[in-house]
């Protein structure tokens, strides 16, 4: 299995898994784990607007990157389920959303309601899931381990 392939199928599994994210922050700090939490979105983006997806993300990424922050990774769909896109980024804290709103208003791009319905332009469907990690599998057994 090639690393995409495990680290897709990875993210999958942690998009459909049942765990509370909340749980596992209080085990992985119980076990000395560090707990971070990540959004992972699954993105079906409409057809024939891929290049519009990616503008938009991309312009939305350029000023996290200006602001200091993690822009978070992209996935590229190559083979295998019906996703076009899947993007793993760090949870913002609201004074970090709120440094971002304002910079997004600087360069004339849209906030809240407005750019969810922009977006909505170029998507068919997406998911967001609030995960815990990284982590090992043996960091993860370790942690449910009585």
């Amino acid at each position: 299995m090639s690393r995409f392939t495990l680290a897709v199928t990875l993210a999958a599994l942690v998009c459909g898994g049942a765990l509370s994210v909340h749980a596992q922050d209080d085990a992985a700090a119980d076990e000395g784990m560090a707990p971070h939490v990540a959004i992972v979105s699954i993105y079906h983006v409409a057809p024939g607007k891929q290049l519009d997806f990616l503008r938009w993300m991309a312009a939305r990424e350029a000023v996290d990157v200006s602001l200091g922050l993690d822009p978070g990774q992209w996935y590229a769909h190559m083979d295998g389920a019906s996703w076009d896109f899947v993007g793993i980024a760090p949870e913002r804290s609201a004074e970090e959303d709120a440094k971002i709103d304002a910079a997004l208003k600087e360069k004339g791009l849209t906030t809240g309601f407005a750019a969810a319905l922009e977006l909505r332009q170029v998507i068919a469907s997406h998911t967001d899931t609030f995960a815990a990690g990284p982590h090992s599998a043996a960091e993860l057994v370790a942690a449910a381990a009585p």
